[in-house]
Protein backbone atom coordinates (compact mmCIF):
# COMPACT_ATOMS: atom_id res chain seq x y z
CA UNK A 1 0.00 0.00 0.00
CA UNK A 2 2.35 2.20 1.13
CA UNK A 3 5.32 1.91 -1.41
CA UNK A 4 7.92 5.26 -0.29
CA UNK A 5 8.69 4.06 2.86
CA UNK A 6 8.43 -0.12 3.13
CA UNK A 7 12.16 -0.09 2.24
CA UNK A 8 13.25 1.79 5.99
CA UNK A 9 13.17 -1.79 7.57
CA UNK A 10 16.09 -3.17 5.20
CA UNK A 11 18.17 -0.27 5.85
CA UNK A 12 17.70 -0.73 9.83
CA UNK A 13 21.06 -2.31 10.67
CA UNK A 14 23.05 0.34 8.90
CA UNK A 15 21.08 3.18 9.83
CA UNK A 16 21.83 1.52 13.55
CA UNK A 17 24.84 2.34 12.81
CA UNK A 18 24.76 5.75 12.52
CA UNK A 19 21.88 6.89 14.71
CA UNK A 20 21.97 4.20 17.59
CA UNK A 21 23.45 7.38 19.82
CA UNK A 22 21.14 9.25 19.33
CA UNK A 23 19.10 10.77 22.81
CA UNK A 24 16.76 13.25 24.07
CA UNK A 25 20.10 14.82 26.38
CA UNK A 26 21.89 15.21 23.38
CA UNK A 27 22.88 18.08 21.16
CA UNK A 28 22.15 18.10 17.46
CA UNK A 29 25.27 15.83 17.04
CA UNK A 30 25.47 11.99 16.85
CA UNK A 31 28.09 9.55 16.96
CA UNK A 32 28.23 6.10 16.07
CA UNK A 33 27.97 3.89 19.47
CA UNK A 34 30.94 1.37 18.15
CA UNK A 35 33.25 4.27 16.17
CA UNK A 36 35.52 1.18 15.01
CA UNK A 37 32.07 0.37 13.30
CA UNK A 38 31.50 1.31 9.27
CA UNK A 39 28.72 3.79 9.20
CA UNK A 40 28.70 3.98 5.45
CA UNK A 41 25.11 4.04 4.54
CA UNK A 42 23.24 4.65 1.40
CA UNK A 43 21.48 7.93 0.14
CA UNK A 44 18.62 6.06 -0.07
CA UNK A 45 18.70 5.10 3.44
CA UNK A 46 19.35 7.99 4.94
CA UNK A 47 16.80 10.29 2.73
CA UNK A 48 14.16 7.34 3.88
CA UNK A 49 15.22 7.59 7.40
CA UNK A 50 14.55 11.43 7.31
CA UNK A 51 10.99 10.97 6.06
CA UNK A 52 10.50 7.60 8.89
CA UNK A 53 11.39 10.28 12.04
CA UNK A 54 7.63 11.37 11.25
CA UNK A 55 6.00 8.43 11.09
CA UNK A 56 7.53 5.64 13.35
CA UNK A 57 9.51 5.82 16.37
CA UNK A 58 12.35 4.25 15.31
CA UNK A 59 13.82 1.49 12.99
CA UNK A 60 11.22 -1.49 13.93
CA UNK A 61 8.25 0.21 13.37
CA UNK A 62 6.14 -0.16 16.39
CA UNK A 63 7.66 -2.91 18.64
CA UNK A 64 10.94 -1.78 18.06
CA UNK A 65 13.86 0.37 19.09
CA UNK A 66 12.77 3.39 19.75
CA UNK A 67 15.44 6.37 18.64
CA UNK A 68 14.62 8.85 21.29
CA UNK A 69 16.03 7.96 24.92
CA UNK A 70 13.93 8.63 28.13
CA UNK A 71 10.40 8.09 26.76
CA UNK A 72 8.17 5.45 25.82
CA UNK A 73 8.50 4.17 22.44
CA UNK A 74 4.73 4.49 21.58
CA UNK A 75 4.58 7.97 23.08
CA UNK A 76 7.69 9.47 21.48
CA UNK A 77 5.77 9.75 18.49
CA UNK A 78 6.19 12.94 16.16
CA UNK A 79 2.32 13.12 15.61
CA UNK A 80 1.30 12.22 19.26
CA UNK A 81 4.02 14.44 20.62
CA UNK A 82 3.12 17.28 18.10
CA UNK A 83 -1.07 16.29 18.66
CA UNK A 84 -0.67 16.19 22.70
CA UNK A 85 1.20 19.67 22.81
CA UNK A 86 -1.33 21.51 20.16
CA UNK A 87 -4.65 19.85 21.45
CA UNK A 88 -4.48 18.97 24.81
CA UNK A 89 -3.80 22.69 26.24
CA UNK A 90 -6.61 23.99 24.11
CA UNK A 91 -10.65 24.19 23.93
CA UNK A 92 -10.81 20.71 21.55
CA UNK A 93 -9.55 17.92 23.56
CA UNK A 94 -8.84 16.33 27.19
CA UNK A 95 -7.35 13.03 28.10
CA UNK A 96 -7.80 11.42 31.69
CA UNK A 97 -4.90 9.03 31.01
CA UNK A 98 -2.42 9.05 34.22
CA UNK A 99 0.42 9.77 32.41
CA UNK A 100 2.95 11.68 33.65
CA UNK A 101 2.40 15.53 31.80
CA UNK A 102 -0.66 14.49 30.79
CA UNK A 103 -2.90 17.03 33.38
CA UNK A 104 -0.23 19.56 32.95
CA UNK A 105 -0.99 19.81 29.54
CA UNK A 106 -5.13 19.36 29.88
CA UNK A 107 -4.68 22.01 32.94
CA UNK A 108 -2.18 24.79 30.89
CA UNK A 109 0.47 23.91 33.87
CA UNK A 110 3.22 22.76 31.91
CA UNK A 111 6.76 24.02 32.89
CA UNK A 112 10.50 22.75 32.37
CA UNK A 113 10.05 18.73 33.48
CA UNK A 114 7.25 18.11 31.03
CA UNK A 115 8.30 14.58 29.73
CA UNK A 116 5.89 14.78 26.49
CA UNK A 117 7.90 17.86 25.71
CA UNK A 118 10.95 17.07 26.67
CA UNK A 119 9.98 14.19 24.33
CA UNK A 120 8.48 16.20 21.49
CA UNK A 121 11.92 18.36 21.47
CA UNK A 122 13.69 15.56 21.18
CA UNK A 123 11.69 13.83 18.06
CA UNK A 124 12.62 17.83 16.51
CA UNK A 125 15.89 18.01 17.75
CA UNK A 126 16.63 14.21 16.03
CA UNK A 127 14.72 14.93 13.25
CA UNK A 128 16.65 17.85 12.36
CA UNK A 129 20.16 15.47 13.04
CA UNK A 130 19.01 13.00 10.77
CA UNK A 131 18.48 16.09 7.78
CA UNK A 132 21.86 17.44 8.66
CA UNK A 133 23.39 13.63 8.35
CA UNK A 134 22.01 13.42 4.67
CA UNK A 135 22.79 16.81 3.66
CA UNK A 136 26.47 16.15 5.40
CA UNK A 137 26.88 13.19 2.71
CA UNK A 138 24.85 12.85 0.23
CA UNK A 139 23.79 16.39 -0.43
CA UNK A 140 24.62 16.25 -4.10
CA UNK A 141 23.29 13.27 -4.67
CA UNK A 142 20.37 14.23 -6.29
CA UNK A 143 18.85 17.99 -6.38
CA UNK A 144 15.45 17.16 -5.90
CA UNK A 145 15.65 14.82 -2.83
CA UNK A 146 17.86 17.36 -0.72
CA UNK A 147 15.21 19.34 -1.80
CA UNK A 148 13.29 17.35 0.01
CA UNK A 149 15.47 16.73 2.98
CA UNK A 150 15.70 20.53 3.38
CA UNK A 151 12.05 20.93 3.55
CA UNK A 152 12.02 17.99 6.18
CA UNK A 153 14.54 19.83 8.62
CA UNK A 154 12.88 23.30 7.92
CA UNK A 155 9.33 21.76 9.13
CA UNK A 156 11.28 20.44 11.92
CA UNK A 157 12.39 23.90 12.93
CA UNK A 158 9.42 25.58 11.96
CA UNK A 159 7.65 23.40 14.72
CA UNK A 160 10.51 23.66 17.20
CA UNK A 161 10.40 27.68 16.61
CA UNK A 162 6.68 27.59 17.33
CA UNK A 163 6.25 25.38 20.91
CA UNK A 164 9.60 26.86 22.32
CA UNK A 165 10.21 30.22 20.90
CA UNK A 166 14.26 30.15 20.78
CA UNK A 167 15.78 27.02 18.58
CA UNK A 168 19.33 25.36 18.98
CA UNK A 169 20.04 25.95 15.14
CA UNK A 170 22.92 24.55 13.09
CA UNK A 171 23.05 23.59 9.01
CA UNK A 172 25.60 20.62 10.01
CA UNK A 173 26.43 18.51 12.37
CA UNK A 174 28.69 20.78 14.42
CA UNK A 175 27.23 22.02 17.77
CA UNK A 176 24.07 24.13 17.61
CA UNK A 177 24.19 28.27 18.10
CA UNK A 178 20.79 29.21 19.89
CA UNK A 179 18.81 31.66 17.65
CA UNK A 180 15.72 33.67 18.22
CA UNK A 181 12.38 33.38 16.92
CA UNK A 182 12.84 36.54 14.65
CA UNK A 183 16.33 34.74 13.55
CA UNK A 184 14.82 31.32 12.76
CA UNK A 185 11.93 32.99 10.88
CA UNK A 186 14.23 34.74 8.44
CA UNK A 187 16.05 31.67 7.98
CA UNK A 188 12.61 29.81 7.06
CA UNK A 189 11.39 32.16 4.88
CA UNK A 190 15.23 32.31 2.83
CA UNK A 191 15.12 28.45 3.19
CA UNK A 192 12.04 27.68 1.34
CA UNK A 193 12.33 30.13 -1.20
CA UNK A 194 15.72 29.99 -2.57
CA UNK A 195 16.97 26.12 -1.79
CA UNK A 196 13.71 24.27 -1.25
CA UNK A 197 10.47 25.27 -3.49
CA UNK A 198 12.74 25.81 -6.83
CA UNK A 199 14.16 22.33 -6.48
CA UNK A 200 11.27 20.74 -5.27
CA UNK A 201 8.81 18.13 -7.83
CA UNK A 202 5.84 19.98 -9.33
CA UNK A 203 2.51 20.27 -7.26
CA UNK A 204 0.77 17.12 -8.28
CA UNK A 205 -1.56 14.79 -5.99
CA UNK A 206 -1.13 11.15 -6.08
CA UNK A 207 -1.88 7.75 -4.76
CA UNK A 208 -0.24 4.77 -3.31
CA UNK A 209 0.05 3.20 -6.18
CA UNK A 210 1.81 6.16 -7.80
CA UNK A 211 5.46 7.04 -7.51
CA UNK A 212 6.20 9.46 -4.94
CA UNK A 213 3.15 9.17 -3.18
CA UNK A 214 4.28 10.39 0.85
CA UNK A 215 6.87 12.97 -0.65
CA UNK A 216 6.84 16.54 -0.78
CA UNK A 217 6.81 18.72 -3.65
CA UNK A 218 6.30 22.20 -4.45
CA UNK A 219 2.97 22.58 -2.99
CA UNK A 220 4.33 21.72 0.33
CA UNK A 221 6.84 24.57 0.40
CA UNK A 222 4.16 26.83 -0.17
CA UNK A 223 1.53 25.87 2.38
CA UNK A 224 4.55 25.63 5.04
CA UNK A 225 5.21 29.02 3.42
CA UNK A 226 1.45 30.34 3.98
CA UNK A 227 1.49 28.91 7.41
CA UNK A 228 4.50 31.13 8.32
CA UNK A 229 3.40 34.01 7.21
CA UNK A 230 -0.08 33.40 8.44
CA UNK A 231 1.57 33.67 12.29
CA UNK A 232 4.25 35.92 11.34
CA UNK A 233 2.70 38.52 13.63
CA UNK A 234 3.11 36.20 16.39
CA UNK A 235 6.73 35.16 15.75
CA UNK A 236 7.65 38.43 14.39
CA UNK A 237 5.46 41.23 15.24
CA UNK A 238 4.73 42.38 12.09
CA UNK A 239 1.84 40.73 10.05
CA UNK A 240 2.50 39.47 6.81
CA UNK A 241 -1.38 39.09 5.24
CA UNK A 242 -0.26 39.35 1.40
CA UNK A 243 2.13 37.17 1.20
CA UNK A 244 0.16 34.41 3.70
CA UNK A 245 -2.75 34.85 0.91
CA UNK A 246 -0.15 34.34 -2.56
CA UNK A 247 1.35 31.44 -1.22
CA UNK A 248 -2.28 29.95 0.16
CA UNK A 249 -3.46 30.85 -3.17
CA UNK A 250 -0.64 28.65 -5.10
CA UNK A 251 -2.00 25.52 -3.85
CA UNK A 252 -5.55 26.61 -3.86
CA UNK A 253 -4.93 27.02 -8.00
CA UNK A 254 -2.58 23.54 -8.02
CA UNK A 255 -3.69 20.03 -8.99
CA UNK A 256 -4.07 19.76 -5.17
CA UNK A 257 -8.09 20.14 -4.63
CA UNK A 258 -10.86 19.30 -1.75
CA UNK A 259 -11.99 15.67 -1.57
CA UNK A 260 -15.73 16.12 -2.95
CA UNK A 261 -16.31 12.47 -3.90
CA UNK A 262 -18.05 10.26 -1.31
CA UNK A 263 -17.94 6.26 -1.32
CA UNK A 264 -20.66 4.10 -0.35
CA UNK A 265 -22.17 6.36 2.72
CA UNK A 266 -19.04 7.69 3.57
CA UNK A 267 -18.96 11.37 3.61
CA UNK A 268 -15.83 12.93 1.29
CA UNK A 269 -14.72 14.65 4.38
CA UNK A 270 -14.74 11.59 6.50
CA UNK A 271 -12.97 9.82 3.75
CA UNK A 272 -9.78 11.68 4.59
CA UNK A 273 -9.42 10.15 7.56
CA UNK A 274 -10.03 6.06 6.75
CA UNK A 275 -8.03 3.20 6.08
CA UNK A 276 -8.07 3.48 2.18
CA UNK A 277 -7.29 7.14 2.32
CA UNK A 278 -4.25 6.97 0.32
CA UNK A 279 -5.65 4.60 -2.44
CA UNK A 280 -9.38 6.48 -2.51
CA UNK A 281 -10.36 10.40 -4.04
CA UNK A 282 -9.49 11.68 -0.98
CA UNK A 283 -5.87 11.41 -1.57
CA UNK A 284 -6.46 14.55 -3.85
CA UNK A 285 -6.36 16.49 -0.91
CA UNK A 286 -3.25 14.84 0.42
CA UNK A 287 -0.26 17.43 0.47
CA UNK A 288 2.25 15.68 2.52
CA UNK A 289 0.53 12.05 4.19
CA UNK A 290 2.60 10.30 6.67
CA UNK A 291 2.47 7.20 5.72
CA UNK A 292 1.32 4.21 7.50
CA UNK A 293 0.99 0.44 6.85
CA UNK A 294 -0.70 -2.36 9.46
CA UNK A 295 2.54 -4.98 7.82
CA UNK A 296 5.22 -2.46 7.12
CA UNK A 297 5.08 1.08 8.28
CA UNK A 298 3.66 1.06 11.81
CA UNK A 299 3.45 3.19 14.70
CA UNK A 300 1.94 3.88 18.29
CA UNK A 301 2.00 7.11 17.83
CA UNK A 302 0.60 8.31 14.53
CA UNK A 303 -2.83 6.78 12.45
CA UNK A 304 -2.82 4.81 15.48
CA UNK A 305 -3.00 6.88 18.41
CA UNK A 306 -5.64 9.49 16.57
CA UNK A 307 -7.88 6.56 16.18
CA UNK A 308 -7.40 4.42 19.16
CA UNK A 309 -6.70 7.22 21.92
CA UNK A 310 -10.61 8.55 20.95
CA UNK A 311 -12.59 4.94 20.62
CA UNK A 312 -13.95 3.15 23.35
CA UNK A 313 -16.02 -0.53 22.74
CA UNK A 314 -19.26 1.36 22.90
CA UNK A 315 -18.47 3.67 20.20
CA UNK A 316 -19.83 2.90 16.50
CA UNK A 317 -18.23 4.29 13.09
CA UNK A 318 -21.18 2.95 10.93
CA UNK A 319 -24.41 1.04 11.49
CA UNK A 320 -22.31 -2.47 10.90
CA UNK A 321 -19.41 -1.91 13.33
CA UNK A 322 -21.12 -4.56 15.78
CA UNK A 323 -18.26 -4.40 18.40
CA UNK A 324 -17.06 -0.57 17.99
CA UNK A 325 -13.52 -1.57 16.79
CA UNK A 326 -12.95 1.49 14.64
CA UNK A 327 -11.74 -1.13 11.84
CA UNK A 328 -8.92 -2.26 14.37
CA UNK A 329 -9.47 -5.49 16.68
CA UNK A 330 -9.42 -4.82 20.33
CA UNK A 331 -7.43 -0.99 19.95
CA UNK A 332 -9.67 0.63 21.56
CA UNK A 333 -8.04 3.03 24.69
CA UNK A 334 -11.04 5.28 25.93
CA UNK A 335 -8.60 8.37 26.18
CA UNK A 336 -8.92 11.59 24.04
CA UNK A 337 -12.39 13.08 24.02
CA UNK A 338 -13.75 16.48 23.13
CA UNK A 339 -14.33 19.42 25.84
CA UNK A 340 -17.89 21.17 25.20
CA UNK A 341 -16.46 24.00 23.56
CA UNK A 342 -15.36 21.81 20.23
CA UNK A 343 -19.28 20.48 20.43
CA UNK A 344 -20.13 23.93 20.46
CA UNK A 345 -18.88 25.11 17.33
CA UNK A 346 -21.25 22.61 16.13
CA UNK A 347 -24.36 22.90 17.64
CA UNK A 348 -24.21 26.54 19.24
CA UNK A 349 -26.85 25.74 22.28
CA UNK A 350 -25.07 23.16 23.17
CA UNK A 351 -28.15 20.52 22.36
CA UNK A 352 -25.84 18.10 20.69
CA UNK A 353 -28.62 14.58 20.76
CA UNK A 354 -27.02 11.63 22.88
CA UNK A 355 -26.75 9.15 19.46
CA UNK A 356 -23.71 7.71 17.16
CA UNK A 357 -21.64 9.81 14.96
CA UNK A 358 -23.24 8.87 11.91
CA UNK A 359 -26.66 10.31 12.98
CA UNK A 360 -24.51 13.50 14.85
CA UNK A 361 -23.57 14.62 11.25
CA UNK A 362 -27.13 14.65 10.09
CA UNK A 363 -28.21 16.52 13.39
CA UNK A 364 -25.80 19.04 13.01
CA UNK A 365 -26.10 19.58 9.15
CA UNK A 366 -22.45 19.50 8.72
CA UNK A 367 -20.49 16.36 7.76
CA UNK A 368 -17.20 17.19 10.05
CA UNK A 369 -19.55 16.93 13.51
CA UNK A 370 -17.75 13.09 13.77
CA UNK A 371 -19.31 12.75 17.27
CA UNK A 372 -20.58 9.92 19.55
CA UNK A 373 -22.66 11.04 22.24
CA UNK A 374 -24.27 7.57 23.08
CA UNK A 375 -24.24 7.34 26.74
CA UNK A 376 -21.74 10.29 27.13
CA UNK A 377 -22.13 13.53 29.45
CA UNK A 378 -21.12 16.75 27.01
CA UNK A 379 -19.13 18.07 30.21
CA UNK A 380 -15.96 16.80 31.47
CA UNK A 381 -16.66 17.46 34.61
CA UNK A 382 -14.78 14.71 35.52
CA UNK A 383 -11.56 14.18 33.49
CA UNK A 384 -10.26 11.41 34.35
CA UNK A 385 -14.00 9.45 33.05
CA UNK A 386 -13.73 8.76 29.48
CA UNK A 387 -17.69 9.01 28.73
CA UNK A 388 -17.41 12.75 30.12
CA UNK A 389 -16.88 14.24 26.56
CA UNK A 390 -18.45 13.73 23.32
CA UNK A 391 -16.24 10.86 21.77
CA UNK A 392 -14.62 11.57 18.12
CA UNK A 393 -14.95 8.90 15.42
CA UNK A 394 -13.22 10.95 12.67
CA UNK A 395 -9.85 8.92 12.46
CA UNK A 396 -11.19 5.16 11.66
CA UNK A 397 -9.57 2.05 9.73
CA UNK A 398 -12.34 0.91 7.61
CA UNK A 399 -11.89 1.30 4.04
CA UNK A 400 -14.76 3.03 1.80
CA UNK A 401 -14.36 0.11 -0.35
CA UNK A 402 -15.21 -1.98 1.87
CA UNK A 403 -12.00 -4.21 1.79
CA UNK A 404 -10.49 -5.73 5.02
CA UNK A 405 -7.28 -3.87 6.69
CA UNK A 406 -3.61 -5.25 5.74
CA UNK A 407 -3.21 -6.08 9.81
CA UNK A 408 -6.12 -6.66 12.68
CA UNK A 409 -3.53 -4.60 15.12
CA UNK A 410 -2.03 -1.44 13.05
CA UNK A 411 -3.69 1.00 10.62
CA UNK A 412 -3.33 1.48 6.92
CA UNK A 413 -5.10 5.02 7.47
CA UNK A 414 -2.47 8.04 6.45
CA UNK A 415 -2.18 10.66 8.36
CA UNK A 416 -2.94 14.10 5.98
CA UNK A 417 -0.42 16.20 8.46
CA UNK A 418 -0.63 18.98 5.53
CA UNK A 419 -4.04 18.95 3.33
CA UNK A 420 -5.18 21.33 1.13
CA UNK A 421 -8.40 22.61 3.25
CA UNK A 422 -5.72 24.80 5.11
CA UNK A 423 -4.66 26.93 1.94
CA UNK A 424 -8.55 27.63 1.58
CA UNK A 425 -8.87 29.08 5.26
CA UNK A 426 -5.58 30.50 5.71
CA UNK A 427 -6.53 32.28 2.13
CA UNK A 428 -9.85 33.19 3.80
CA UNK A 429 -8.33 34.63 6.85
CA UNK A 430 -5.77 36.47 5.29
CA UNK A 431 -7.92 38.14 3.27
CA UNK A 432 -10.06 39.25 5.76
CA UNK A 433 -7.50 40.48 8.31
CA UNK A 434 -5.63 42.57 4.84
CA UNK A 435 -9.38 43.76 4.81
CA UNK A 436 -9.67 44.95 8.30
CA UNK A 437 -11.82 42.49 9.76
CA UNK A 438 -14.30 42.50 6.56
CA UNK A 439 -14.52 38.89 4.69
CA UNK A 440 -13.69 39.64 0.78
CA UNK A 441 -16.04 37.99 -1.73
CA UNK A 442 -13.05 36.09 -2.17
CA UNK A 443 -12.39 35.06 1.26
CA UNK A 444 -16.41 34.28 1.67
CA UNK A 445 -15.67 31.86 -1.39
CA UNK A 446 -13.16 29.81 0.34
CA UNK A 447 -14.69 29.32 3.36
CA UNK A 448 -18.09 28.06 1.78
CA UNK A 449 -15.86 26.43 -0.42
CA UNK A 450 -14.93 24.04 2.65
CA UNK A 451 -18.30 24.47 3.95
CA UNK A 452 -19.95 23.10 0.87
CA UNK A 453 -17.78 19.83 1.00
CA UNK A 454 -19.24 19.30 4.43
CA UNK A 455 -23.27 19.68 2.82
CA UNK A 456 -22.95 22.82 5.57
CA UNK A 457 -24.67 25.73 4.81
CA UNK A 458 -23.37 28.61 3.29
CA UNK A 459 -23.65 31.98 4.34
CA UNK A 460 -22.87 35.60 2.25
CA UNK A 461 -20.17 36.74 5.47
CA UNK A 462 -17.82 35.65 8.04
CA UNK A 463 -16.26 37.28 11.06
CA UNK A 464 -13.03 36.64 12.42
CA UNK A 465 -14.48 34.46 15.14
CA UNK A 466 -16.53 32.71 12.38
CA UNK A 467 -13.15 32.09 10.86
CA UNK A 468 -11.40 30.95 13.52
CA UNK A 469 -14.98 28.31 14.48
CA UNK A 470 -14.10 27.15 10.99
CA UNK A 471 -10.41 26.45 11.57
CA UNK A 472 -11.69 24.21 14.61
CA UNK A 473 -14.78 22.48 12.53
CA UNK A 474 -12.44 21.12 10.09
CA UNK A 475 -9.38 20.78 11.89
CA UNK A 476 -10.15 19.22 14.94
CA UNK A 477 -7.84 16.70 16.50
CA UNK A 478 -5.21 17.50 14.00
CA UNK A 479 -2.92 19.40 15.99
CA UNK A 480 -2.66 22.50 15.42
CA UNK A 481 -5.80 24.35 17.54
CA UNK A 482 -2.98 26.10 20.11
CA UNK A 483 -1.31 27.70 17.12
CA UNK A 484 -4.73 29.50 16.36
CA UNK A 485 -6.28 29.89 19.31
CA UNK A 486 -2.64 32.32 20.48
CA UNK A 487 -2.88 33.90 16.28
CA UNK A 488 -6.52 35.31 17.66
CA UNK A 489 -5.47 36.12 21.15
CA UNK A 490 -7.81 33.89 22.57
CA UNK A 491 -5.22 31.24 24.49
CA UNK A 492 -2.74 32.32 27.22
CA UNK A 493 -3.20 36.35 28.53
CA UNK A 494 -6.49 38.43 29.11
CA UNK A 495 -8.98 37.07 26.96
CA UNK A 496 -12.48 36.77 27.30
CA UNK A 497 -12.76 33.20 25.50
CA UNK A 498 -12.73 30.47 28.60
CA UNK A 499 -13.28 26.60 28.36
CA UNK A 500 -13.60 23.45 31.11
CA UNK A 501 -10.58 23.30 32.55
CA UNK A 502 -8.75 26.17 31.07
CA UNK A 503 -5.82 27.14 33.43
CA UNK A 504 -6.67 24.33 35.63
CA UNK A 505 -10.55 25.10 37.03
CA UNK A 506 -13.88 23.55 35.79
CA UNK A 507 -15.48 26.52 34.90
CA UNK A 508 -12.35 27.47 32.82
CA UNK A 509 -9.80 31.10 33.71
CA UNK A 510 -6.53 32.78 32.11
CA UNK A 511 -3.59 31.94 31.89
CA UNK A 512 -0.21 34.34 31.35
CA UNK A 513 0.86 34.75 28.04
CA UNK A 514 4.45 33.26 28.54
CA UNK A 515 2.83 29.79 28.57
CA UNK A 516 1.76 30.19 24.99
CA UNK A 517 5.23 29.32 24.68
CA UNK A 518 6.35 26.15 25.79
CA UNK A 519 9.58 25.98 28.64
CA UNK A 520 12.83 24.95 27.49
CA UNK A 521 13.17 21.31 28.85
CA UNK A 522 15.34 21.04 31.63
CA UNK A 523 17.21 18.70 30.02
CA UNK A 524 18.27 20.70 27.44
CA UNK A 525 18.83 24.05 29.67
CA UNK A 526 23.05 23.11 29.03
CA UNK A 527 22.59 23.79 25.44
CA UNK A 528 20.81 27.32 26.19
CA UNK A 529 23.57 28.18 28.64
CA UNK A 530 20.71 27.51 31.64
CA UNK A 531 18.82 30.53 29.85
CA UNK A 532 14.82 29.58 30.57
CA UNK A 533 12.05 30.95 28.36
CA UNK A 534 10.55 34.06 30.52
CA UNK A 535 8.23 33.21 32.75
CA UNK A 536 9.17 29.40 33.79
Amino acid sequence: MKKFIKNIMPIAAGLTLVFGATSCVKDLDVDPLDPNMSTEVSAEGLFNKCYANIAMAGNGGANGDCDIDGIDGGTSGFIRQMWNSNELPTDEAINGWGDDGIEQSCFNTYDESHPMLNGYFARLTTGITYCNQYLNIAADYDATMTAEVRFLRALDYYLLMDAFGRVPFSETLAKPVIMSRQEIYSWLEEELLTNIEPNLSAAAPKKSSDSGYGRVDKAAAWILLSRLYLNAEVYTGTAQWAKAAEYAKKVIDSAYKLNTTSVNGWSAYQMLFMGDNGESAASVEAIFPILQDGLTTTSWGTSQFLCAGSFDSDMHANPNDPNGTNGLSGQVWGGNRTRPSLIQKFFPNLDAPQVPSYEMVVAAGDDRAIFDGVGRELNNLDRATFKNGYAVAKFINYKSDGSSGHDATFMDADFFFLRAAEAYLTYAEALTRANGGKATAEAVNAINAVRARAHATQKTSYSLDDILDEWAREFYFEGRRRVDLIRFGKFGGNSDYKWQWKGGTYAGRNFDTYRNIYAIPASQLPTYDNVQNPGY
